[in-house]
């Protein structure tokens, strides 16, 4: 650990005084070796936290996305500001501590990597202990794209020692992915230390189906944002409010949606539902599940874990008379699990919406666009989408509200989060 962190002190040293073309370049370099080794990558994630490979090679190019689109923008984004006679400068920080997690193992990092590169930060990557194969790979490519192995190293501790990590003087910042108990952790770390922190943490997004919604498409894109990722993901989809006059209607497709995910291989092209990642949040999920029936939900699909190539699984499942005080209403669900809620009217979606300790993405779905706008405004949500899927996407500022944390990530705020904005007078 030790020679790591001197490592990426040492780089940035280096890193600060590269022209912004020369950064430019390895991020370039990196989207190359990324598209290049797209297999290997997707495979190393299904071998160690099972995601399948079809969705394994889409993350990995959307990571290459990301570095180029900051390769074409950042100087741009970080360029000196002329303001009533003073200079506006954006100059880099120094070494920041990543702490990421195992969900989106190379998505999660190039997130924050691309845009803290270019800004000319160094980079100290902890990444979760169970995806440790995809965290050298990236140090590797990183190395190779940049010719050099201080600019982006890894250190495989365990979470007490993150912490001594926060404190060293050399660290100048930290983010971090994860939940939001651990988050507050991190933060009080970083706040000990008066060091600059961003936070990503739950969510319990609900995506709210209105009388005048498009069912059809709604149901499907519901669908797909409730099972990305086997439903471990903190933007999925997770409580669904319905107007009561399409309930019906709308559950119905939603079923038939979902049972098109079937548990598989991940190593299989054609498999859509991996396995969860580790035994025990099959089974804290299972609880959710029972817990919530035993309270009155119905159960209309699913609900049964499964066993199978010896992974845990855990099948597509359908909720519906779901209300607060459930488990799977009041808890975020980390897991291929759908909770219908039945409203009666558009402000008691918008009010149970709200109705949560996070606050981190949502999709509003109704056949006028100006209501659906309207009704976004008042969702408290650092994200939302219209008749559509929540995603991070490189151009846009990504991040939450309440507890799912701070700051941003992406687009030209979240370039921002890491560097010294320094005014010069005069």
């Amino acid at each position: 650990m030790p020679d790591s962190l001197a490592a990426v002190d040492a780089g940035f040293v280096e890193l600060r005084e590269l022209r912004f073309s020369q950064r430019a370049a390895g991020l370039m370099k990196a989207a190359e070796l990324l598209e290049a080794g797209e297999e290997e990558f997707a495979l190393w994630m299904a071998r160690e936290m099972g995601k399948p490979v079809t969705q394994g090679r889409a993350e990995v190019a959307k990571c290459a996305a990301t570095c180029r689109y900051y390769a074409e923008h950042g100087e741009a984004m970080l360029a000196p500001r002329e303001l009533e006679g003073a200079r506006l400068l954006h100059q880099p920080l120094g070494p920041v501590l990543a702490v990421m997690p195992w969900n989106f193992p190379f998505w999660q990092v190039f997130r924050f990597a691309a845009p803290a590169l270019m800004a000319g930060n160094t980079i100290l990557l902890k990444h979760a202990s169970n995806v440790s194969g995809c965290a050298r790979a990236i140090v590797r490519l990183v190395s190779s794209a940049f010719g050099r192995d201080d600019f982006l190293r890894a250190v495989f501790v365990s979470g007490k020692e993150v912490e001594p990590l926060i404190a060293d003087p050399r660290i100048r910042a930290v983010t971090f992915t994860g939940s939001t108990g651990v988050g507050r952790e991190v933060a009080a770390a970083a706040g000990r230390h008066l060091k600059k922190s961003v936070l990503e943490l739950g969510g319990s997004d609900p995506y709210l189906v209105l009388e005048d919604a498009d069912l059809a498409r709604a149901a499907k894109t519901c669908a797909a944002a409730r099972m990305v990722n086997a439903g471990q993901s903190c933007i999925a989809a997770k409580r669904f409010l319905v107007a009561a006059a399409v309930h019906d209607a709308f559950v119905e497709r939603l079923r038939d949606e979902l049972a098109t995910f079937k548990p598989g291989d991940p190593f299989e092209p054609a498999t859509n539902l991996g396995p969860m990642a580790k035994a025990s949040l099959r089974d804290e999920l299972h609880a959710q599940v029972t817990g919530s029936v035993k309270a009155g939900a119905r159960l209309l699909l699913g609900g049964e874990p499964v066993e199978l190539r010896e992974k845990s699984y855990y099948p597509a499942t359908l909720l519906c008379g779901v209300v607060p005080g459930m488990r799977v209403f009041d808890e975020e669900t980390f897991g291929p699990v759908a909770a219908v809620i039945r409203v009666e009217h558009e402000a008691q979606a918008i009010e149970l919406a709200n109705q949560t300790a996070f606050g981190l993405g949502a999709a509003v779905f109704s056949g006028d666009v100006d209501r659906a706008r309207r009704v976004a405004e008042q969702l408290d949500t650092g994200t939302v989408a219209i008749n559509g899927q929540v995603v991070s996407d490189p151009r846009f500022p990504f991040g939450g509200v309440k507890d799912s944390g701070w700051g941003r990530e992406l687009g030209e705020h979240g370039i921002r989060e890491f560097v010294n904005v320094k005014t010069v007078r005069g």
